[in-house]
């Protein structure tokens, strides 16, 4: 079934960069957010963070075995 529905102009602007920067149509993040209560908000920082981690990747910038181990130990013995 297909909706119609009218936004603002800011939450179309929104949807429209979010869907370019993260490769998804726009159905599919109204989608996400109403079953998945991912907020429009919440998608774009879930989005900025890949694209930093990705750049750190690419520079080279990984955890260190001893960083991965306090994380890993934060909560109490694996």
């Amino acid at each position: 079934m297909r909706s119609s529905i009218e936004l603002s102009e800011d939450l179309d602007r929104r949807l429209e960069r979010l869907s370019a920067r993260s490769q998804r149509s726009r159905s599919a993040i109204i989608e996400d957010a109403l079953s998945h209560g991912r907020s429009l908000d919440w998608q774009e920082r879930w989005i900025a963070g890949v694209q930093a981690g990705l750049a750190d990747a690419d520079e080279g910038k990984f955890a260190t075995e001893a960083e991965i181990a306090d994380v890993l130990n934060k909560y109490g013995p694996a």
